[in-house]
């Protein structure tokens, strides 16, 4: 290659890495703001975290497209071509991010409309800020290229895990003890869920960073929440499925 071809190859490798760091901060302000909407019952923040999802999913299209073609035309390998791949997906996650996001704007709505429960949104407050610092220290990891924040950020998986399940606990005991908080907890359920799945997202995000930098692949299951040291793995929890 001569001189201008390489650094132009350099700075397209360079723009999608710039590209992912840009679309990481909006996915991570989508779920501050989402969260953010629950816990104030802010009606506009809700709808305005709504419409600035198809800013998110046409940003994963234009870096997957870019990233195919650097990878047609270039034909990257070693390091380069695992950046390359890394950005496309670095992208999904943080698309599906944007998603869940939504999915908790469009309940907060829904709940915008009943009675206030102040004890529960605060716990998907509590939840919500674990979840967004978590995204926040591994896209911070990624923008930075330093391998050990991103493994710190995998070996906390199991604090969102905990997080969630208390709260499932803590929504069940509200519903049982008033049947007239049933709906309102029903779609807070669904919200811890999202943002346990959000907290999935950062770990995939952390494993990415990790063999795109070391070139391996992480070894090893996920930490898990274990309430009880004396016994293997942890309890099974019902699963509601995010609203498409």
């Amino acid at each position: 290659m001569n001189q201008h071809t390489v650094k132009a190859y350099g700075d397209e490798l360079n723009q999608l890495t710039a590209e992912v760091a840009r679309m990481g901060g909006l996915a991570e302000a989508q779920v501050a703001d989402a969260v953010d909407s629950v816990a104030r019952r802010d009606i506009a923040l809700a709808r305005a975290v709504v419409d600035r999802d198809a800013r998110l999913d046409a940003m994963h299209r234009d870096i997957e497209r870019k990233a195919i073609r650097l990878i047609a035309l270039r034909q990257p390998v070693a390091s380069d071509l695992r950046r390359a791949l890394a950005s496309m997906k670095l992208a999904t996650d943080l698309e599906r991010t944007g998603d869940l996001a939504k999915n908790i704007a469009k309940r907060g709505l829904i709940l915008a409309e009943g009675e206030p429960m102040p004890p529960l949104t605060r716990s998907i407050e509590r939840m919500g800020k674990l979840v967004s610092m978590r995204l926040r220290d591994v896209l911070d990891a990624y923008a930075a290229a330093e391998v050990d924040r991103a493994v710190a950020v995998w070996n906390t998986d199991d604090e969102v895990d905990e997080h969630y399940n208390a709260l499932f606990r803590e929504l069940l005991t509200y519903m049982m003890g008033d049947p007239r908080t049933i709906t309102a907890g029903t779609h807070l359920l669904f919200m811890a869920k999202n943002l346990e799945r959000i907290g999935d997202h950062a770990t995939n995000i952390a494993e990415t960073i990790y063999y795109e930098i070391t070139g391996q692949e992480f070894a090893g299951e996920r930490p898990r929440w274990n309430p009880d040291p004396d016994e293997d793995g942890s309890p099974p929890a019902p699963d509601p499925t995010t609203p498409a």
